[in-house]
């Protein structure tokens, strides 16, 4: 799977946003980077470091319920050998972020130490936020700031401005859009579209659905058990979303199948949390 794929969601503000940060990264102190982590590999900005150049970062990889431990914890662990400090957070239910705010002062130590033995006042830490659309970028500065300052939604393209947010007395934040990369390997982008990091009509809604099956097959027979009552996919794999379609009701009149029903059904399934403890992209 090394096809590249003209994708459509490279819309201009992305190009905006990248230029925008560029300009304003000489304000800024810490980069937080964030990462969904059921794709630790395929939701990281392929050019960050073109972007960010040598600004201080911390990893933060989001919907810490629904990915894979044992199989996200590997890629944690790459990079934290990369020199990276990562962390592993739920933001939905959990707003203990005082691990983020411990990171962010450790690695801020020296250069705090260094402007107060220059006899500069100490300021508040300026954090950029950036990772590709719909990782959980505008929940987690809502769960720094303990309200919401930012919109949340399920899906990709909710923040299209560049925004400063003063979140607390130690902590403001540069907010951008989601930005992505004009070209994308063929796994990279059913990742994302199966994941909702990239608008599902940008591939066909039934090749991520089959990929999403293909994925729980090879990876988590169990769960394709338990959500879908299939053993394995049939070699014809539309034979299993009719059966996927009878048992879950998606027909129309006269009793045959609304494959599409059946489709949305299971992008549905990943997109909506029902399918839990799955991490697509594999460190091998």
């Amino acid at each position: 799977m090394n096809d590249k794929l003209n994708i459509n969601f490279y819309p201009g503000h992305m190009a905006k946003t990248k230029r925008l940060i560029k300009e304003n990264l000489k304000y800024i102190d810490i980069i937080y980077e964030v990462v969904d982590s059921r794709m630790p590999k395929s939701s990281k900005i392929i050019d960050i470091d073109e972007v960010t150049k040598d600004k201080p970062r911390l990893m933060i990889m989001t919907k810490a319920d629904l990915c894979d431990k044992n199989e996200t914890e590997k890629w944690i662990k790459y990079y934290e050998n990369q020199g990276y400090t990562v962390i592993l957070i739920n933001l939905e239910n959990n707003s203990n972020i005082k691990p983020i705010l411990k990171a962010t002062e450790n690695i801020l130590k020296s250069k705090w130490e260094k402007r107060e033995n220059q006899g500069l006042i100490k300021r508040k830490a300026r954090v950029l936020v950036m990772g590709v659309p719909n990782v959980g970028k505008s929940t987690l500065i809502n769960r720094l700031a303990g309200k919401k300052v930012a919109s949340i939604g399920n899906k990709p393209g909710v923040t299209k401005n560049i925004n400063w947010i003063r979140v607390n007395d130690k902590i403001e934040l540069l907010d951008t859009p989601g930005v992505l990369w004009p070209k994308l390997d063929q796994e990279e982008a059913l990742n994302l579209a199966a994941l909702t990091a990239i608008k599902e009509e940008t591939l066909p809604l039934f090749d991520i659905a089959c990929y999403i099956l293909k994925t729980l097959e090879k990876y988590y027979s169990n769960i394709l058990k338990e959500r879908y009552n299939l053993d394995k996919l049939d070699e014809d794999i539309v034979l299993s979303l009719e059966k996927i379609g009878q048992k879950r009701g998606c027909l129309i009149k006269g009793g045959d199948i609304d494959y599409d029903k059946v489709v949305s059904l299971i992008i549905g399934d990943v997109k909506n949390g029902y399918i839990k403890g799955v991490t697509f992209d594999r460190y091998e």
